[in-house]
């Protein structure tokens, strides 16, 4: 089996936290290092040191947020990339048809069928950060940024519909977009970014997107009112979104994103600063390991 060192995140606490902790410590030997983390940034140079060890399989055992972690510490080192699910929501893990049952998800990292994907990259004010599934500017950054850990610990998911709601009451700034170095191909108060498929679960935010396509899918959204935020989320749900007014959705290799104001934005559902930011992509750089039945699946 190759060497596997897996990054564990304990914030979740509770029992929760401690079964998978004495599900791990079962598989500490010759081939499995076991280091969890103390605080943020660790599982980053956590996964960096892994990496440079000679580790051929990095596991990130925790949520969206984790995983993003421990893919800014791999970076294109080619080293593959493990996931035990164990976040609020868990999108990246959907994507790939990785279990959450922690038990099933590790037979999978234990079976090591890999594939290769996309990774997706942020440039703002001089550092330059990856991400895996999805990214944010404006509103849905608001948000990210809105919704504490001590929110997300008690309402798990809703604590981002929480954070939203609390958000349509602000002050938007209009976001302005340019791709592949062209001029402004207009805007609005919430561009989201997509990697893959899913946004927030199992919503196909970008139906067109492939993980392996070298290209970044973006869904822009004009208003934020409640009247166009419920409009939106219908057609969102019924998988008709990119059609309504108001709603512009393209592809493209490189995204750059701008706003006379202060306006954050989130990399896989994690805060990351304020614009201006670019986006695009390392084709096929990391390798994932994933279940055997998908390893030839469309992405």
């Amino acid at each position: 089996m190759d060497k596997i060192f897996v990054i564990f995140n304990p914030a979740a606490r509770g029992e929760k936290s401690r079964r998978v902790r004495r599900f791990l410590e079962t598989k500490i030997g010759a081939s499995v290092t076991l280091a969890p983390t103390q605080g943020a940034g660790d599982a980053k140079l956590l996964a960096a040191r892994a990496a440079k060890d000679g580790f051929q399989v990095i596991v990130a055992a925790g949520g969206d947020g984790t995983i993003n972690e421990v893919i800014n510490g791999i970076g294109t080192s080619r080293v593959a990339l493990g996931v035990l699910p164990l976040g609020t929501v868990n999108v990246f893990a959907q994507e790939l048809c990785i279990p959450r049952q922690v038990a099933a998800a590790w037979a999978v990292i234990e079976g090591g069928h890999t594939r290769t994907i996309d990774l997706a990259r942020a440039e703002s004010n001089g550092s330059t950060r990856y991400f895996v599934q999805l990214a944010g500017v404006g509103f849905d950054a608001r948000a990210v940024r809105a919704a504490s850990w001590e929110l997300k610990k008690k309402i798990g998911p809703l604590s981002y519909v929480w954070a939203g709601i609390k958000t349509l009451s602000g002050t938007h700034a209009r976001i302005e977009v340019a791709t592949n170095g062209h001029g402004s191909l207009g805007g609005g108060v919430a561009v989201l970014i997509g990697n893959g498929r899913f946004y927030g679960g199992r919503f196909a935010l970008f139906p067109k997107a492939r993980m392996d396509d070298g290209l970044l899918d973006v869904c822009m959204f004009e208003k934020c009112g409640y009247w166009d935020v419920l409009r939106y989320g219908r057609g969102i749900l019924r998988g008709a979104h990119i059609d309504l007014g108001g709603v512009t959705y393209f592809q493209t290799e490189r995204l750059e994103c701008r706003a006379p104001s202060a306006t954050p934005f989130e990399l896989d559902g994690e805060d990351a600063g304020d614009v201006p930011v670019t986006f695009s992509v390392v084709p096929r750089a990391l390798r994932v390991v994933v279940p055997k039945g998908t390893a030839g699946a469309p992405l």
